[in-house]
């Protein structure tokens, strides 16, 4: 082990996780429990965030969740980078803004885009990081750790007619693949596409590259140019992580080319034998058991969701999107659909209104948190215990602490600005429906209301059995 390798040397506190690189479920031991470090892969900003990407979002900050209550508020650091430099960025700018100086497109987009971000997420009742880098801060970061592998022979400049291209030499890792198992000679044999001619290998990735006078670049020693995308995170984690941390999480998506690149560029700058020691990557987001793209109209932003009719012909409340996707374990495919959303709203609707309170949570839900974010076991005890506390007022501060960890929190929203006398009135148009058996027209009337935050319950009178309509506000 290198002298710039810490050691798990933390206390097991019941945690398990499944680590990608081992392909096993095993226990968290913190490398230093006085700081437990958490690096997971943010957006990219040249679009507002899909649906796909509130799942990672959502998945670890309940990990973070969990980890500040097992170590400690002051104990766990989080970093979640932004991606502000990305070819992607620059071509949305064109498009845009075709008659601004590109620099200042550019700003104007990833401005936009990262502001709906947080705005978005936020909404979906996840904590602010620890730290939020973004690429463009750390590009000096980046230009020594190139220079650091050209150094050691993991990296060469490119022999091209311009020069100035810093690609990773992949056969100079003998292991390199150990996260995704895929063997370097096995994807030199599979190759489809010939080697381009400046490469020593297929598989060679790049690590800076020239710009054009009309891109966005810095000084660097190969000249003007911009990095490349897997070299930011590896940067940025070190800066405010270490060279070697607790967890990085992701997207299963990320496993290859990205996290990958990340070890390979991180461990031969370092020296070091790992990166992180625990990878932990969340599943796939279909859309009504269909996968999401553009092409199938099938394709959701986060802002569309809380503030569009455009997926069931109504708004959802970020609560109800947080909960619907906590109702499948993260490693699982998730099957977004109306109906999910529908059933999150429905359990919301059932739970009472939660109290401060600095209780413990109740054990059967910590202990389902522990098996590896077992959220959906997580979320059937607070099931139960929701139905105890509507029971017991004596049980309503566990439920209140357990529903607080897993950040399913809904809470009483201010009233003032509520127009109750309209409320009512929907409320009785939708009663007229019913009785008329318009099943449509009081199922529209009560969507209506749900977007709009309110929240009705249908209950009988114990004497006339007649329906009986309450209503609340749900944050």
């Amino acid at each position: 082990m290198s002298a710039a390798e810490p050691a798990k040397s933390g206390t097991y506190k019941g945690l398990k996780l499944t680590n990608t690189l081992t392909r096993q479920k095993e226990n968290f031991q913190a490398i230093d429990d006085s700081n437990v470090r958490l690096y997971v892969c943010g957006p990219t900003v040249y679009d507002f965030a899909h649906i796909g990407n509130a799942r990672p979002a959502i998945v670890f900050d309940v990990l973070y969740r969990l980890l500040r209550h097992l170590y400690g508020v002051d104990h766990v650091t989080y970093a979640r980078n932004i991606t502000d430099v990305d070819d992607k960025i620059n071509a949305r700018a064109l498009r845009d803004f075709p008659d601004m100086e590109l620099n200042e497109a550019i700003a104007k987009v990833t401005k936009k885009t990262a502001d709906q971000y947080h705005k978005d997420v936020a909404a979906l009742g996840t904590l602010e990081p620890s730290h939020e880098p973004r690429a463009t801060e750390h590009i000096t970061g980046m230009i020594q750790m190139i220079e650091d592998l050209v150094a050691k022979g993991h990296a060469y400049v490119a022999d091209t007619a311009d020069g100035g291209e810093v690609l990773f030499d992949t056969v100079s890792m003998p292991d390199y693949g150990g996260l995704s198992k895929r063997k370097l000679d096995e994807q030199i044999a599979g190759a489809r596409i010939a080697v381009d001619n400046h490469k020593k290998n297929p598989g060679d990735f790049v690590l800076w590259k020239l710009s054009s006078p009309e891109e966005p670049g810095w000084d660097s020693p190969w000249g003007r140019g911009r990095p490349g995308w897997h070299i930011e995170c590896s940067v940025m984690s070190e800066h405010h992580l270490g060279k070697v941390f607790d967890i990085h999480g992701g997207g299963l998506d990320l496993i290859f080319p990205h996290h990958e690149n990340e070890i390979a560029q991180s461990r031969c700058a370092h020296g070091t034998k790992t990166m992180s020691n625990y990878w932990v990557h969340n599943g796939f987001v279909q859309i009504e058991g269909k996968k999401m793209s553009k092409s199938e109209g099938n394709f959701f932003t986060i802002r569309e969701l809380l503030e569009t009719e455009n997926f069931g012909g109504r708004k959802w409340p970020g609560e109800v999107l947080r909960l619907a996707m906590l109702m499948t374990h993260y490693k699982e495919p998730i099957d977004f659909s109306v109906r999910k959303l529908e059933e999150a709203e429905n359990l919301l609707g059932k739970w009472p209104d939660p109290i401060e309170t600095d209780v413990p949570p109740a054990a059967e839900v910590l202990d389902a948190l522990n098996d590896d974010l077992n959220t959906a076991a997580a979320i059937q005890a607070l099931h139960s215990l929701a139905g105890e506390a509507g029971k017991d007022p004596a049980k309503l501060a566990v439920y209140s602490a357990s529903a607080a960890l897993l950040g399913v929190h809904p809470v009483q929203a201010d009233l003032s600005g509520i127009d109750e006398t309209a409320i009512q009135a929907a409320i009785d148009a939708r009663l007229n429906a019913l009785n008329a058996k318009n099943w449509a027209e009081a199922d529209q009337i009560r969507a209506d209301l749900t977007s709009q935050g309110i929240l009705l319950k249908d209950s009988k009178d114990s004497e006339t059995g007649a329906r009986i309509t309450t209503w609340e506000v749900k944050r």
